[in-house]
């Protein structure tokens, strides 16, 4: 199945401070802080803190902008300002940002702690590529690429079926691939 995020409505982050799009959240019926994992574009445009999200993992990647410089409450200092490079958190910590330049666009990937793990994988080289079984979300970030469904193009997501499914990327495409597994 493949997502449009123009179809994906833009919603206030849970602090209020912040607008987001969700893409897909498991379970899908999940509302609030129910869910076991989320996936969402962020819209970054001030320097507002972070909603904290107790029990939960995050990664964060930048898409496009400037980005910012994320302080942690347990005193690391992160620099988000290179695309396309997962960083991971804690969802509890307390998170002030200060804005590189302008407005910045995020990918995030919440996880429930304790019951799902996983990560963002960025692939970038042109051709064929196979999912395996834990892919649960395959983000179109840059460029063109085709699967199963159709063709994704920058802010498009696919869900793939269970299993080992067969993309493309196209020259110059860049895919953020989510996989996520239950702990054991």
């Amino acid at each position: 199945m493949i997502i449009r995020l123009a179809d994906c409505p833009s919603q206030p982050w849970k602090n209020g401070l912040g607008r987001t799009r969700e893409i897909a959240v498991q379970p899908s019926a999940a509302g609030g802080d129910g869910f076991l994992w989320r996936v969402s574009v962020a819209e970054v445009d001030s320097a507002a803190p972070f909603s904290a999200f107790a029990g939960i993992d995050r990664q964060i990647v930048l898409l496009d902008g400037a980005g910012f410089t994320m302080t942690l409450d347990d005193g690391r200092v992160h620099a988000l300002t290179t695309p396309f490079v997962p960083f991971a958190f804690a969802g509890e910590a307390k998170v002030d940002v200060a804005l590189a330049g302008g407005p910045t666009r995020d990918f995030n990937l919440m996880l429930r702690r304790g019951h799902v793990r996983g990560g963002i994988e960025a692939w970038r080289d042109a051709g064929p590529h196979t999912t395996d079984a834990a892919t649960v979300l395959v983000y179109g970030a840059r460029g063109t690429i085709d699967c199963a469904d159709g063709t994704l193009h920058p802010g498009d997501a696919w869900r793939p079926s269970p299993g080992a499914a067969a993309l493309t990327l196209h020259p110059g495409a860049l895919a953020l691939v989510v996989r996520v597994e239950a702990v054991a």
